[in-house]
């Protein structure tokens, strides 16, 4: 048995362990090597960057002399500009030229040459300017025909060519010896991998002889990763097949809803134009009432298109800084008048509660969904408490919740003493179209616009619930950080009409929607142009002078509403502009939030509301 093996080592062993050791010396070597290429790279930098400072000196001291001779050729103090500015770069371009060759004796007597030189060539041309300044312009040309300074600046290029002329010399010097450790380094580098590539094939042959026993390992394994991966995939499917189902169960109930509520409505609408049709025909005008079941119809249909806009957070808002405490003061007499008589209201206000910034219509219509949710949950009679107060929702709690950062918040939050909810009825409260009231009691869309709103708003919901204790929902909407001027209530006024007979640009390319708005402005006495398009407007733009507001919707073929906007403003800059739109897309909203600046009233309008949105703009 060779010695070698008597302490249990194989020739393998040995080998390895050889050939590890000068791996490991090549390594060194290599490390060694490149630290010296690193060494010689900044050599090479440190030479270019003596050249570009003597490049520098060069071109300050030529700037001078030619500012010097534009101002004794011409008297324009502006030609002295490079001058002043040379003379004020001149001695620390020198002190870093100086600091540059420090290591350079040679070079360091080079710099002092050139700084004595140039202290000469900035008194003769100081001199001649002086002259010049004093009135003695002869005196001044005379020095610069004397050659004096042509000389000077000759021996300064002289001194700085010989410094770049070392500098080159040196550059060979450190590029040659930078070539020589790079062939060195790739020379280690290819030594190394052949060494490693010799481990390898050392390491591949010991492994396998041990190939077959992983081999059989691996099968085995390989069975039983099989076996489990048809599990998970079975298990997927039933899970997809019960989310499939859910989802379509999800769609169905929203369409089916949707549908019950639109059908009743267009019914109601449908059959009153009828009735009003056939009285009308026998000259029967008593119609009012079929009227205003046509209308109460409409308006019920466009409220339900607001509540799935905002269910879907898709509804724009116009957030302000808002009071709360102040907001659901103001609610009051609504309050009452809404929750009747037999539902004692209290509320409790918080000390320093802190600004949001919120929607305030929309932050009025989400308490008075839930304040008439409780309402209902309260058929007996019971206290509402509409309390207010400043929360901070940390890290714990929002992981625990989607869509929700760390952070300050104003809480709103509404109790009530009624029948509560058990758990299962808690989890799909916000869910559209589900109620547990009676027929004809409740559309099930409340919560759910809530819950667009608020997250729409950067907010969160949460509703705590008990059967039998009552149902409080808290509201928290992001606090405000800054100085604010807080949204106040306006008082309801008459519907605005103009007196001025100001004339509007009426864009839009429904035909029926267009003479609506049209026929609506005449009848609040404005005077107005309509066009179908963008093309149209444009052209009533370039010939008429009058126009004071762009009334265009915001979905149109080829050109969009907000193009249309862009173009018109930048021929009339004074001129004003109304968006219209029944859907609110990137054009004038983003994160659903109007853009600042944007004005947009919504579709289905009221002629009030028409009326009141038109004042308000052109009187802002």
């Amino acid at each position: 048995m060779p010695r070698f093996e008597r302490f249990g080592l194989t020739p393998f062993y040995w080998s390895l362990a050889a050939t590890t050791l000068l791996a490991g010396a090549l390594v060194a070597a290599t490390f060694w090597v490149s630290t010296l290429l690193l060494r010689q790279n900044e050599l090479v930098a440190h030479t270019l960057a003596v050249r570009a400072q003597i490049a520098r000196l060069v071109g300050l001291v030529e700037g001078a002399e030619t500012g010097q001779r534009g101002y004794l050729i011409t008297g324009k103090a502006d030609y002295l500009a490079p001058y002043n500015q040379a003379f004020a770069d001149l001695p620390a371009a020198i002190e870093a030229l100086a600091t540059l060759v420090a290591d350079n004796p040679r070079q360091q007597q080079a710099v002092g040459q050139v700084r004595q030189l140039i202290i000469d060539k900035q008194r003769e041309l100081r001199g001649t300017v002086e002259d010049y300044d004093a009135g003695r312009r002869d005196a001044a040309l005379a020095i610069v025909n004397s050659d004096v300074g042509r000389q000077i600046m000759e021996n300064i290029r002289r001194v700085l060519s010989a410094m770049e002329a070392d500098e080159d010399r040196l550059l060979a010097i450190r590029r040659a010896s930078a070539e020589a450790s790079g062939t060195w380094l790739e020379a280690g580098a290819a030594s190394v991998f052949v060494l490693i590539c010799t481990v390898g094939l050392l390491i591949l042959y010991v492994t396998r002889r041990s190939f077959a026993d992983l081999s059989r390992a691996h099968d085995e394994l390989a069975g039983t990763n099989r076996e489990l991966i048809d599990q998970i995939g079975r298990r997927e499917q039933a899970e997809g097949q019960l989310r499939q189902a859910q989802k379509m169960e999800a769609i169905g109930q929203l369409t089916g809803g949707i549908a019950h509520d639109f059908n009743n409505m267009l019914g109601v609408i449908i059959g009153s134009l009828e009735l009003m049709e056939r009285r009308i025909r026998r000259g029967d005008v008593s119609v009012e009432r079929f009227l205003q079941s046509a209308i109460q119809g409409a308006q019920r249909a466009a409220a339900l298109t607001h509540r799935l806009l905002a269910f879907a957070r898709q509804q724009p808002l116009a957030p302000e800084p808002v009071d709360a405490n102040r907001l659901i003061a103001a609610m009051s007499d609504l309050m009452r008048s809404t929750l009747g008589e037999h539902i004692h209201v209290e509320t409790v206000v918080a000390g320093g509660l802190w600004t949001t910034l919120v929607d305030p219509h929309q932050l009025e219509s989400a308490v008075l969904n839930v304040a008439i949710n409780a309402r209902d949950a309260m058929p007996e009679g019971g206290r509402l408490t509409i309390e207010t107060g400043n929360a901070f929702l940390d890290d714990a709690y929002c992981r625990a919740h989607a869509d929700l950062e760390p952070g300050q918040f104003v809480m709103v939050a509404v109790s009530d003493t009624g029948v509560g909810m058990p758990p299962q009825v808690v989890a799909r409260a916000y869910d559209p179209f589900f109620t547990t009231k009676p027929p004809g009691k409740g559309t099930g869309l409340g919560l759910s616009q809530v819950y667009g709103f608020v997250k729409q708003s950067r907010g969160h919901i949460k509703i705590y619930s008990e059967v039998g204790a009552g149902t409080t929902v808290k509201i928290y909407l992001p606090r405000l950080v800054g100085e604010t001027s807080e949204f106040v209530r306006s008082s309801a006024q008459a519907v605005p009409r103009t007196t001025n007979g100001e004339t509007v640009l009426v864009v839009e390319d429904d035909d029926s929607v267009r003479s609506f708005v049209a026929e609506a402005l005449r009848e609040l006495g404005y005077a107005v142009v309509e066009a179908d398009g963008a093309a149209v407007a444009m052209n009533v733009l370039d010939s008429r002078s009058d126009i004071v507001l762009l009334l265009t919707d915001v979905v149109m073929p080829e050109v969009s509403g907000k193009s249309l906007a862009d173009a018109a403003l930048r021929r009339q800059p004074g001129l004003r502009v109304l968006f219209t739109t029944g859907y609110t897309p990137n054009a004038v909203v983003h994160g659903g939030v109007l853009d600042p600046g944007v004005h947009l009233l919504s579709k289905p309008f009221t002629i009030e509301q028409l009326a009141a949105k038109v004042r308000a703009i052109l009187d802002a």
